[in-house]
């Protein structure tokens, strides 16, 4: 008996060492020797098993490599795909060239998304036919395939898909915000439409209570879910709990509203003890009172939003540039932005002679555009030539 686990033992290791080959030789044949010796091997006995039964489907790798495929990139991260007795690669591939794909990006389609190729070709034309319907044209469909494949071949919720695909339409969305949610938040498709529906009502009623009105409140919602389609994928306790910590801080209905519409709804991804912990660490940093910290966070949300860590981290950035806390408090705003781009813009205007220090930090507010604009103005009022009257004219 002992002579028969010992030869086991000998066909384990030899069988793994063969599997080895593909890897470093010697760090491979160390590894498993070790395994060997120490009665490790026992352990994966059945991993070993379950890789000697599993044979690569000869066809399906002859049809990818046909298609330019790196199989050794499939092999490395999702080798089981290959294992698989069905699968429907040409079928596959002849689609994407139907909707405009060429040879190369039908192959890296396959490469990110290979699990593509156990799709069945109904499930694919009617996937197709459902993205078509929200996409200007099969160019800008193959484009968003080839961008998130992953997206566009999870095929499991397709009812859950289509269904929400026409409530969304019928509540006014237009087609490209909801091919993006496509892309940008899949999850929300997944749900059955009712629990979208149930949200959305939620969001409704919590809009006219805070004295938003009838006319406005289709475009402010749409305008939320825009800016934020994860806000779907909240819960009416999120928005009970968070609106009522807001009001315990008394902020008013009006200002509850404004705050919602400021951060875009991403409020209801935060929780009242991260959102406390956050205006305690700026109440402790900007030594102001209960009112005082209220206007700060009317001002700039992310005192609101922004986690301990964060402001903490942006603070430090801009205390090190030379800025004082002072200076933040009068213009809390620039907490909004990170660090780098803060340094970068702090470099730019110093190049034009302009000391943050001195001045006031809204130059650094903003937008990208919004910040090349301040830009623009200074450099154009540093150099503009000053007028002589009674210099000779040239």
């Amino acid at each position: 008996m002992l002579r028969g686990i010992a030869n086991g033992a000998t066909d384990v290791f030899i069988f793994l060492l063969a599997r080895s080959q593909h890897c470093k030789p010697l760090l491979a044949f160390s590894s498993l020797w070790n395994e060997v010796k120490d009665g490790n091997f026992l352990q994966h006995s059945r991993y070993t098993t379950d890789i000697k039964s599993k044979v690569e489907n000869k066809r399906t790798v002859e049809n990818l490599y046909r298609l330019s495929v790196d199989i050794k990139r499939i092999q490395r991260l999702k080798e089981w795909v290959l294992f698989q007795d069905v699968a429907y690669v040409q079928e596959i591939a002849n689609t994407l060239q139907k909707m405009g794909a060429d040879e190369t990006t039908i192959a890296n389609i396959l490469e990110r998304c290979p699990e593509a190729i156990l799709r069945t070709p109904a499930e694919i034309n009617s996937q197709r036919d459902l993205w078509k319907s929200v996409c200007q044209n099969e160019k800008q469909l193959i484009k968003l395939i080839e961008q998130f494949p992953v997206s566009f071949f999870t095929v499991d919720h397709h009812e859950n898909q289509k269904s929400n695909v026409q409530f969304f339409q019928e509540l006014g969305l237009k087609n490209n915000i909801i091919s993006r949610f496509f892309t940008s938040a899949p999850d929300i498709f997944y749900k059955p439409v009712e629990k979208n529906k149930d949200v959305i009502e939620t969001l409704q009623r919590m809009y006219l209570n805070l004295g938003g009105s009838n006319a406005n409140m289709k475009i402010w919602l749409l305008k939320l879910l825009s800016q934020n389609p994860f806000v779907l994928l909240s819960t009416s306790t999120a928005f009970k709990e968070n609106l009522e910590f807001l009001q315990k801080k008394d902020f008013t209905d009006a200002e509850v509203l404004q705050l919602l519409s400021r951060l875009k709804g991403f409020i209801f991804q935060l929780s009242p003890s991260t959102m406390q912990k956050s205006m305690f660490f700026s109440k402790d940093v900007f030594k102001c009172t209960d009112q005082e910290l209220k206007k700060l966070v009317l001002k700039c949300p992310a005192l609101l939003y922004y986690s301990v860590s964060v402001l903490e981290e942006r603070l430090k950035g801009l205390l090190k540039e030379g800025i004082s806390v002072e200076q933040i408090k009068e213009t809390p705003m620039v907490l909004e932005l990170t660090t780098q781009i803060v340094q970068y813009r702090i470099k730019k205007l110093a190049a034009l002679g302009y000391n943050i220090k001195n001045g006031t930090l809204e130059s650094l507010n903003g937008t990208k555009k919004d910040f090349e604009a301040t830009y623009c103005k200074i450099q154009a009022k540093r150099e503009r030539p000053i007028f002589n009257p009674v210099a000779p004219l040239d």
